[in-house]
């Protein structure tokens, strides 16, 4: 089995805490979301979604304006 095209990777101070691939990019933000919620009160704690085939990262959390 391939790894999916859309991959949500969660991080904290920058090492990869953990990381899942999806074939549909709504599945993918749903978890991605679901990440923010269960990760995001960790210290140092940022959730990107990327696109594998393109390379474009379509989120990320927190915001980085």
């Amino acid at each position: 089995m391939t790894a999916g095209r859309y991959r949500v990777t969660v991080t904290t101070d920058g090492m990869p805490l953990i990381q899942g691939w999806w074939g549909c990019e709504a599945t993918a933000r749903r978890k991605f979301t679901s990440w923010v919620g269960e990760h995001g009160d960790r210290p140092g704690a940022r959730v990107t979604l990327v696109d594998e085939e393109t390379g474009e990262r379509l989120t990320v959390w927190p915001d980085a304006r």
